[in-house]
């Protein structure tokens, strides 16, 4: 069953060719599945903080089809899609009027705190009516060529503005980070994204962010926590 809420963007979520940032449209996806779970009375406060669960969002697929801007009213709309395993399914829409400008498709898993296990679809200790799995132009998985040279472009502390109740980067916070490292951030339009969320980067730690050029507006990224890969990114654009 689709959830959907309705937002006035606001002109700080806006960038310098004034349209909104990846980041502030992808917090307003994951602040409508929230609601879907707190509008059903099953808020993910309290299934921490009584259950000890909590998702994690593992990989991410993002189309940003129409540039959207301050004051636009959206229509944001989540549902879950069918999933099995340890694999939680969701998709995202966002329409403007009757006009759809963006879609989403994620993946996320439902863990144990305590144990740090991952909770089957299985065994959840709720449910909402499926509909069929978004698809993006993006790709859900995707993997860096063998010929992919990666260059380090920079470094980037995870600080008290990016951190939420986990001590970690909260998910919303990844897109615009990689979009600081784009060769010339204020002269493109991102069209698109894709997150593979592989480990957390907790408060206090500096990430290493490296890219490969792939040509046509296409740039892969990866993000390092120490010796560890933390994240791989996609971004897609196209000039202003």
């Amino acid at each position: 069953m689709k959830h959907s809420e309705t937002y006035y963007l606001r002109w700080y979520e806006t960038n310098a060719a004034r349209m909104l940032r990846p980041s502030a449209l992808l917090a307003l996806m994951q602040e409508t599945a929230n609601l879907q779970f707190e509008r059903a009375g099953k808020s993910l406060d309290v299934l921490r903080d009584r259950a000890g669960l909590a998702f994690i969002l593992g990989r991410l697929s993002l189309d940003m089809i129409k540039p959207l801007f301050a004051y636009d009213t959206v229509t944001v709309e989540t549902f879950t899609c069918p999933s099995h395993g340890a694999g939680y399914l969701r998709g995202f829409r966002v329409l403007r009027g009757d006009e759809v400008v963006a879609r989403g498709a994620s993946q996320w898993a439902l863990v144990d705190l305590p144990t740090r296990r991952l909770t089957p679809v299985e065994k959840a200790p709720f449910a909402f009516e499926d509909e069929p799995p978004e698809k993006t132009e993006m790709p859900l998985r995707f993997a860096a060529p063998a010929d992919a040279r990666f260059e380090q472009v920079g470094t980037r502390a995870v600080a008290y503005e990016d951190i939420d109740y986990n001590m970690h980067m909260n998910n919303a916070r990844y897109p615009d980070m990689v979009c600081d490292f784009l060769p010339d951030p204020a002269a493109v339009r991102v069209t698109g994204i894709s997150l593979s969320y592989l480990k957390e980067a907790p408060y206090g730690s500096t990430l290493t962010i490296e890219r490969a050029d792939r040509g046509a507006g296409l740039f892969h990224f990866r993000a390092r926590c120490g010796d560890a890969l933390c994240l791989e990114a996609l971004v897609r654009t196209e000039p202003l």
